[in-house]
């Protein structure tokens, strides 16, 4: 997982694919220069296991439209991580394939705790199951913000936390693999179970990614979960 900070402040998630790759979404790039925190539980504490490196180069997709649709991005870092126990690259689906409905995924971040606006992020990563929802769902509600080809989305139970503002750009992570980007919730109530979560699908842009860094990340072992609290505890 990788904290995107500018002036200390956490604003997106992301997640390391490469040592010197972070992948988020195309809304998290800012105007101002931004540092990726990685290796961090507490994000308010300097942690030895943190790594902070600048951004050198942003690769937002071509075709994003400040709105919805292609909403990923690459992160070029100006140096390579140091991988270690604490940081670890994840490597990314090697294919395009459908996500059966019901899947049970997980999501992760430093997002808001609480689905109001006044809410401030997580000073600790957290994590949240969702599942994999129909398309013809998240179309019916989503309408044409929806693209099937480019995004899955998640139904939620609203006691078991889910992913709200703050978490975007990091990892829904399915059977080990991260198969979607935290890309749009509903602005009003992000645990409004009534409007399904959306997420980039990953696998749809992995000739872009292949093409940018030069391959599609490393594997790596699952994801160790000590660190996870859950939302809305």
């Amino acid at each position: 997982m990788a904290s995107l900070q500018t002036d200390g402040s956490h604003f997106c998630g992301g997640f390391l694919i490469r040592d010197n790759f972070v992948v988020t979404a195309a809304h998290c790039k800012r105007q101002f220069y931004t540092v990726i925190v990685l290796g961090a539980h507490n994000i308010t504490k300097p942690e030895k296991s943190q790594q902070k490196i600048q951004v050198k180069k942003y690769f937002p997709h071509p075709k994003y439209d400040e709105k919805f649709d292609f909403d990923i991005m690459l992160l070029e870092l100006k140096q390579k991580a140091k991988l270690n126990e604490f940081v670890q690259t994840i490597g990314l689906p090697k294919k395009d394939k459908t996500v059966k409905a019901h899947t049970e995924c997980t999501v992760s971040g430093w997002g808001r705790m609480q689905p109001t606006k006044e809410s401030n992020p997580s000073d600790v990563l957290r994590e949240a199951q969702e599942k994999i929802q129909f398309n013809f769902e998240c179309k019916k509600i989503w309408e044409e913000h929806f693209n099937t080809k480019h995004m899955i989305c998640t139904k939620f139970n609203k006691n078991g936390g889910s992913m709200c503002q703050g978490d975007s750009g990091g990892p829904l992570i399915c059977k080990n693999k991260p198969l979607g980007i935290s890309a749009f919730t509903s602005d009003n109530d992000c645990t409004d179970p009534k409007y399904p979560h959306s997420y980039t699908k990953i696998s749809s842009f992995l000739p872009w990614i292949e093409h940018n860094t030069g391959g599609l990340g490393n594997e790596s072992k699952p994801s160790d979960s000590k660190y996870y609290n859950h939302h809305f505890n």
